[in-house]
């Protein structure tokens, strides 16, 4: 067993509490974390995303196929997951802990007409029966639980044998130039313009330094192959300020 390893608020102390400051930041950013997340990212972050739907359309085209998208914010794989369905026309959910997140993806979907169930849940206690899923993504949301450890026994019990979890995630970029932009960037610019536009500096201020305090894109293949996760392999984006990893139980 590694030790406990999870996200640290500033300030904040145990794993609930923890786990309630992260749920309380979100919801106060919902309504302007699309905006801030293409704006910071110079839509960056749309790329990434499209990639990681791309390495698991395997899984979508399974016939019967269950996936879940969990800490699925405002919706934007679950959306990019639907448009790759094709005729293999999988179950598709998603999930949050965060209810204003759960809100803006609802009103998103409804926009588009389309029919994708969200349920509200911890990643750590998923109200799911073990062995019911062939896909699991998360994306940016996984450096946020309160329990890395517990969360990928987690993701292992849900997933049926032959299932893929695929994790997107910021990490440590590997080119020292770029690592330099990078971290004035995250630590000066994006503190001040985020918290300028959604009125959370605090929000803009932890998202930052939890980056910097989540493991590295080794270190994380590890966590997952301790785990129990098989085929671990990871693949770096933009200089590795993101690292895609994927594992199969």
């Amino acid at each position: 067993m590694i030790p406990a390893q999870g996200t640290t608020p500033s300030g904040v102390s145990g794993e609930e509490d923890a786990s309630r400051w992260v749920r309380g930041m979100f919801g106060r950013i919902a309504g302007k974390y699309d905006l801030l997340n293409h704006l910071l990212s110079f839509n960056l972050d749309k790329h990434w995303r499209k990639r990681t739907v791309e390495r698991v359309a395997d899984v979508l085209a399974r016939p019967g196929a269950r996936v879940l998208d969990l800490c699925c914010g405002t919706a934007d794989v679950l959306l990019s997951m639907d448009a790759r369905r094709g005729g293999a026309n999988p179950v598709i959910l998603g999930s949050d802990f965060c209810h204003p997140m759960l809100v803006e993806a609802q009103r998103k979907i409804r926009a588009r007409k389309l029919h994708l169930p969200l349920f509200e849940a911890d990643a750590l206690i998923l109200p799911l029966a073990s062995s019911s899923l062939d896909l699991i993504t998360v994306a940016f949301g996984f450096r946020n639980l309160a329990n890395y450890r517990h969360g990928l026994d987690e993701l292992l019990r849900v997933l049926k044998p032959g299932g893929v979890l695929a994790i997107l995630e910021f990490s440590q970029p590997t080119n020292p130039v770029f690592g330099g932009v990078y971290g004035f960037f995250s630590t000066r610019l994006l503190p001040f313009v985020g918290g300028l536009i959604s009125g959370s500096r605090e929000a803009y201020s932890y998202l930052p330094e939890s980056i910097r305090k989540f493991p590295g894109a080794d270190e994380l293949t590890q966590q997952m192959r301790r785990a129990g996760f098989a085929s671990v392999e990871f693949e770096r984006m933009t200089f590795g300020a993101v690292a895609l990893h994927l594992g199969r139980r």
